[in-house]
This record gives structure tokens, sequence and C-alpha cells, in this order.
């Protein structure tokens, strides 16, 4: 399912205009007094391998805070989630199986919900009746989710002590067996390079 983050892009084409710029004196570029300069926001950090992870601070449906520069001495999974997604769904138990043995090896899952009509209530109904044990984040705005350019639920990004060093899918799809995820964590826990860094999500 494709991640939805509630808000439009529109591109604009403009041909045809031909503008005239008078010469300007040195007196009539200085700004006036009495107002101040507008400086421009960074733009914000987005996700590369092998680069700081774009950190952010989201709360979890219970109103717990989670700070992704605290865990920067963990290995740390974001899985894209989405309560409605019928791939999310269908390969819950392979998530909740691959959480489990990680969690008891030190790593921190997160699901990390970027759909702009879900609720905290209906993420904790939701894990609830889906026995889903780890947090879910709330970024409604969709603003985590564009930082790290996530493009499906689910897609899932391992950030080894707050490096970036996988971003894909969870694992191939149609029936095979090779989990990407499973393999990227065991490498990084046993000191290794990703040898598959990268992979293209699915869902």
């Amino acid at each position: 399912m494709k991640t939805r983050y509630g808000g439009w892009i529109c591109a604009l084409a403009l041909a045809g205009l031909a503008l005239t710029i008078p010469r300007l004196s040195a007196d009539d570029t200085k700004p006036p007094a009495d107002k101040e300069e507008k400086k421009e926001s960074p733009a914000p950090a987005k996700a590369e391998i092998g680069k700081p992870a774009p950190d952010f601070t989201l709360k979890s449906y219970d109103g717990k805070e989670h700070k992704l520069s605290s865990l920067k001495d963990k290995v740390v999974v974001l899985e894209w989630f989405s309560k409605d997604c019928p791939a999310c769904k269908k390969y819950l138990p392979d998530i909740k199986a691959l959480e489990k043995k990680y969690r008891e090896k030190g790593v921190v899952w997160f699901a990390m919900d970027s759909t702009n009509y879900h609720t905290d209530e209906e993420n904790a109904k939701a894990a609830k009746k889906m026995k889903i044990e780890y947090p879910i984040l709330s970024d409604f705005d969709g603003k985590t989710g564009m930082a790290y350019g996530a493009k499906t639920t689910p897609h899932v990004f391992i950030i080894n002590k707050g490096t970036l060093v996988y971003a894909g899918g969870l694992l191939e799809p149609r029936g095979k067996k090779r989990a990407h995820v499973e393999l990227a964590l065991d490498e990084v826990l046993a000191g290794k390079k990703v040898s598959v860094d990268t992979t293209k999500p699915f869902g």
C-alpha cells in the first residue's frame, strides 16, 4: 500500500513570460530598516545509506515519546505500517517473529504510521487485536515518512548506532524465502557491513 502523507504536490510550468527588471541603485537594494530579513529554514535531512539517519521525535498511540537520537547506541528498525494494508496483514506473523527474535538481541523495532486518516485510538485497537507488542509511532503529518522516503507499507529501514545501513523490502515477494531484513540484521549484529543495503520495497 502506498504511504499517504496528507498533502498534494503541484508542479506549475510557466512559459512565455518576459520580465523587465529596472536597474537598482545601492540604496534600493537595502531592506527597510523596520523589516528584518527572513532567513530560510534549512532543508530537512534526507535518508541516505551510510549517512546519519534523520532524527525524529514521535509519540506512540499510548502517548509515550520516542526520540531516535536517544537510541544512538542501539540498532533500530523502522517498519512503515498501516493497519489496513493487505501486505502488512499478510506478513505480520513474519514481522512479529523477526521483532521478537531481534528484541532479545537488543534491537529496537518501531512500526511507523504515516497514514493521514488514522488516529491513535484506532492504532491502539489494532495493536491489541493484531497482538503487536512493539510501539506504533504516529507520523500522521508524514514528515518522518517523507524524510526517509518511505514509499510502501511495509518499507523497512535499519539504523546502526545512528547510521542508516539498510532500506527496502522485508523479504522477497511471491513466496521466495530470502529475508532481506533478517540477513541485514545478522550482519549488523556480527559487526559486518551489510552486503545488500538496498532492495525494492513492496506492499
